[in-house]
């Protein structure tokens, strides 16, 4: 009978010690918070204005430009040029110039019918506005130029090449 109790208390032993090891203990859990904040961004990019090859008295000469703006998606936005980097010149009547103080008129415009100066709100210019459709979607805006024949650049330049460039600004 001694025998039966020591069998029994060792076999109970080794159940409880057997049922210790196959439930191991509950794990010790925490989370990680995890947060960004998205910006507002934008991004701007403009094709020339090439007027190409200007002959007084033939007639005026358009040519325009393609204003990309990338923005986060539904950022407002603003878009402004400025009067360009011709001495003498306006947001009403930008020059171009050949570096010898020669100069033809030109201007920007934000309707095809060339009637509303793109400029930066001063006077009679208009800005364009817009929101952002994501940084990979660019809203696109057309600036229409004009340069006038002889009645406005008096037709006496002398030949050579007139440049200017004009600044592009989105305000968001």
């Amino acid at each position: 009978m001694r025998n039966s109790i020591a069998s029994l208390s060792a076999g109970a032993l080794l159940a409880l010690a057997g049922a210790a090891q196959a439930a191991p203990p509950n794990p010790a859990t925490t989370n990680i918070g995890v947060s960004a904040t998205v910006t507002k961004n934008c991004t701007v990019g403009a094709t020339p204005v090439a007027f190409g090859a200007y002959y007084p008295t033939a007639g005026a000469l358009t040519a325009n430009s393609t204003v990309s703006v990338n923005c986060t998606k539904t950022t407002p936005f603003t878009v402004s040029l400025n009067k360009g980097t011709t001495a003498g010149g306006s947001i009403a009547q930008r020059l171009l110039t050949d570096g010898g103080g020669n100069t033809l008129q030109y201007n920007l415009y934000k309707d095809a019918a060339m009637t509303v100066v793109w400029g930066d709100g001063t006077g009679s210019s208009q800005t364009n506005a817009g929101a952002g459709a994501g940084m990979a979607t660019a809203v696109q805006f057309t600036a229409y130029g004009s340069l006038p024949d002889v009645a406005f650049n008096q037709g006496t330049q002398p030949p050579g090449l007139y440049q200017d460039t004009v600044t592009v600004s989105v305000a968001y």
